[in-house]
């Protein structure tokens, strides 16, 4: 029976690894590329013998503006989401209102309509005050989705508090805000860190709003930035490979460092 299952249990982790290899493949390839020195994708040799770094100098100097913009957008989404979506999860999860079932409710509903309805309405709105080719058009764009998915994730998580610190706290004098800040806050920290890192990921990686908000050069996210580089440089395709590694960088370092928070932020409004 020991040998049975030692059999079987070599073949799923051969089955694990030949997975596993065929999903990081692509990852490979782009990094395999970007570290070649020009031409075609379909030349380029299965191990990167011959290393060079043209590829990453030229992705620098002429994309590097649009990875700033991206990370400018980005952590200012983060921002603005986090400013409306913790205030108003902790009113939801702590305030037994009447109406906060229909608030749900009508969130789900704004995470249903698809990004090109929204996109087109923000274009006609921007477009009379002002607000197209702008980082807070843009932030604002992205916001739309990072403050639903950051109440829905906060507001079961701060459902799950305990009650009696918070009325500890209120009996030693803090008011709700003083609650909130000191009290609440830190305790929803890994909850906190999920919403900031969903949306800054998504933020990062948004398209839609990028193609539909900016009609110039002045401000162009990376991700518009390498769509428009593809069709420019497509008989380079190591520079083109080399600014995807660069925009892959900063979701990897994220997800890598804030892995146990988002696990424990995810799972944490499951247990009761």
């Amino acid at each position: 029976m020991s040998a049975t299952k030692s059999v079987r249990s070599l073949g799923n982790s051969a089955i694990g690894l030949l997975l596993l290899a065929v999903l990081l493949f692509p990852l490979y390839w782009m990094l395999n590329v970007s570290l070649q020195d020009g031409g075609a994708a379909q030349s380029t040799p299965w191990f990167p013998v011959h290393l060079s770094l043209q590829g990453y100098t030229s992705a620098i100097s002429q994309q590097g503006g649009h990875l700033l913009t991206s990370l400018i957008v980005s952590l200012g989404t983060v921002v603005a989401s986090l400013m409306i979506a913790t205030p108003a999860a902790y009113a939801l999860a702590q305030f037994r209102w009447r109406w906060a079932t229909v608030v749900l409710f009508g969130i789900l509903i704004s995470q249903m309509v698809p990004g090109i309805v929204v996109a087109n309405a923000l274009y006609s709105a921007y477009n009379d005050i002002g607000l197209l080719n702008s980082y807070p058009g843009l932030i604002l764009a992205d916001a739309t989705a990072g403050i639903p998915f950051g109440i829905l994730v906060m507001r079961a998580f701060m459902g799950n508090l305990p009650a009696s610190v918070i009325e500890a706290a209120r009996v030693d004098g803090a008011g709700q805000l003083r609650a909130f800040i000191s009290i609440v806050l830190p305790m929803s920290r890994n909850a906190l860190i999920t919403a900031a890192l969903f949306t800054f990921l998504f933020s990062w990686s948004d398209f839609l709003f990028a193609l539909t908000l900016t009609t110039t050069d002045t401000i162009r996210p990376v991700t518009l930035g390498l769509y428009q580089y593809i069709g420019t440089y497509v008989s380079n395709w190591s520079a083109v490979m080399a600014t995807a590694v660069l925009a892959s960088i900063p979701a990897v370092l994220l997800l890598v460092v804030a892995q146990r928070y988002v696990a424990a932020g995810v799972t944490g409004g499951a247990v009761k």
